[in-house]
């Protein structure tokens, strides 16, 4: 079990608030305490046993802790970090959720002029396309992954302290550089978001839309799941992450544009080579990943 025993969470939604209430489950006895834009998610937060307390004045909520973690959009990191900096003490561990991590880390350099040792950016692999509080739950990162991209400067007390933290929520966690991070995950995350918000927006926009989504069978409804995330989190994700994120579109519209020819020119060979090929490297990823929870 970590150390801290007073912990901040900024952001009591799906995320901050599944944090709390795994650690909860995992037999933590100190106060968390939850800040937010919205009081009535806050008041809920305390309701449902989530959080002990709130305050929607961040730096009021940075006095009261020696673990800060953001689950904000990743955008929204720095205007947090700037309003928690002058209430955090020097031996302040402060982590984040955040999708992106070089975006977090420019974020933090501007804030603190340099990264403070108690600094240590985080990912966990998991959540689902529902939102707010209410959707929060302990078991969301039973079995999943934690990826921890300290930098040079990140202590490695501190470094532990998260990597405990994520392991108390049930978690597993590996250490990655930030790039790196950046780049798999704008693969492998961002890109398939981007996919299921352009499918849905084309054909919500089709005159027939309304036909269309009747017939639609659970094929649709399972590639397209995602596409009921937040607006808000993906918006800022595609932005902070941008280089990596159009770098896998131009890949991924040349890959239709090649599939698309092999179609117009009847080329059937090809276009069961490429979909045999697909299907051989998807039911790898399965038999690896299964058992393990892995999203």
């Amino acid at each position: 079990m970590i150390q801290s025993r007073r912990i901040a969470i900024y952001g009591v939604g799906l995320i901050g608030g599944s944090v709390a209430l795994a650690l909860r489950a995992a037999g933590f006895e100190g106060s968390i305490v939850g800040f937010g834009r919205r009081e009535s998610e806050l008041t809920r937060a305390v309701a449902l046993g989530v959080i002990d307390r709130y305050s929607t004045d961040a730096a009021e909520v940075a006095a009261q802790a020696d673990l800060h973690l953001l689950c904000v959009p990743v955008l929204a990191m720095e205007s947090v970090l700037a309003a928690i900096a002058p209430a955090c003490g020097e031996q302040a561990i402060i982590s984040d959720v955040g999708s992106t991590k070089q975006s977090v880390i420019e974020a933090a350099v501007r804030v603190f002029g340099a990264l403070p040792a108690g600094f240590v950016p985080a990912h966990p692999i998991a959540g689902t396309e529902r939102t707010g509080v209410a959707a929060a739950f302990p078991e969301l990162y039973r079995e999943r992954l934690a990826i921890l991209t300290p930098a040079e400067t990140s202590s490695e007390a501190a470094v532990r302290e998260v990597e405990q933290l994520w392991r108390a929520c049930g978690a597993r966690t590996i250490r990655m550089a930030a790039d790196h991070h950046d780049d798999v995950l704008a693969a492998t995350s961002h890109l398939p978001h981007m996919l299921a918000f352009a499918l849905v927006d084309m054909l919500a926009t089709r005159p027939d839309h309304d036909e269309i989504f009747m017939y639609a069978a659970g094929g649709f409804r399972d590639f397209t799941r995602i596409a009921s995330s937040s607006p808000e989190m993906w918006r800022d994700i595609a932005l902070a992450n941008r280089a990596a994120v159009s770098g896998n579109l131009d890949a991924l519209i040349a890959r239709l544009q090649t599939l698309r020819q092999a179609i117009d020119a009847g080329d059937a060979t090809e276009i069961e080579s490429r979909f045999r090929r697909a299907k051989s490297a998807r039911d790898e990823y399965v038999a690896l990943t299964e058992g393990r929870g892995d999203a």
